[in-house]
């Protein structure tokens, strides 16, 4: 064993059994202690970072890549026009009483002639907003001229309650130009009891 250039001292001459010879000497241990914990905190931080940035990543969060970003579409709206040459259907989808012949009276005064103009009760009361059905795309601009003259409605494309062709008749019925009105519980509201 190499010989110490340490001067000899009290610790030095204990009995070779008790195994404790030059402990006096070792290093510091409280100064390990801190590398070690210094260590575990650093790379306890580390791993709590890239754990968190793996779960922003893998939750869409953070993207490595530009995503196309979606430019906002101008849908065309149709013009509303006013267009008497299409017949009128009203029908009252409430339980109050004359709102389909008070409609009548209103869509005649904006131009509509009055033999073109029928009314009728729905087969349901509790219809909900006022709609206009119409049958072919071409059709929306009337139904919205006549939703302006009523003072508003909601305007739907539907077959419902438009003519279809009579195959034992040489005219096309089918072609003839129809607009359903179904009056809803928002007009009911609105009216005046009398």
């Amino acid at each position: 064993m190499a010989r110490s250039t340490f001067p000899r001292d009290r610790f030095d001459d204990l009995p070779a059994e008790s195994g404790r010879i030059g402990a006096h000497r070792a290093e510091n241990p409280h100064l390990r202690g801190w590398v070690v914990f210094l260590w575990a905190a650093v790379a306890t931080v580390v791993l709590i970072a890239v754990g968190i940035f793996g779960t922003l990543v893998v939750s869409g969060r953070i993207s490595f890549g530009s995503e196309p970003v979606a430019t906002p579409t101008i849908v065309p709206t149709t013009p509303a026009v006013i267009d008497p040459s299409y017949s009128v259907v009203v029908l009252n989808g409430t339980s109050d009483e004359g709102l389909a012949g008070n409609l009548r009276d209103q869509i005649i005064a904006a131009g509509w002639a009055a033999d073109t103009v029928q009314t009728g009760d729905s087969d349901t009361t509790d219809f909900a907003t006022t709609t206009i059905y119409y049958l072919r795309p071409e059709d929306e601009q009337a139904a919205r001229g006549l939703a302006d003259a009523i003072g508003g409605a909601e305007v739907a494309q539907s077959d419902f309650l438009q003519p279809t062709d009579d195959p034992n008749t040489p005219d096309d019925e089918s072609a003839e130009k129809r607009l359903i009105v179904v009056i809803g519980l928002d007009r009911a509201a609105a009216q005046p009891t009398p």
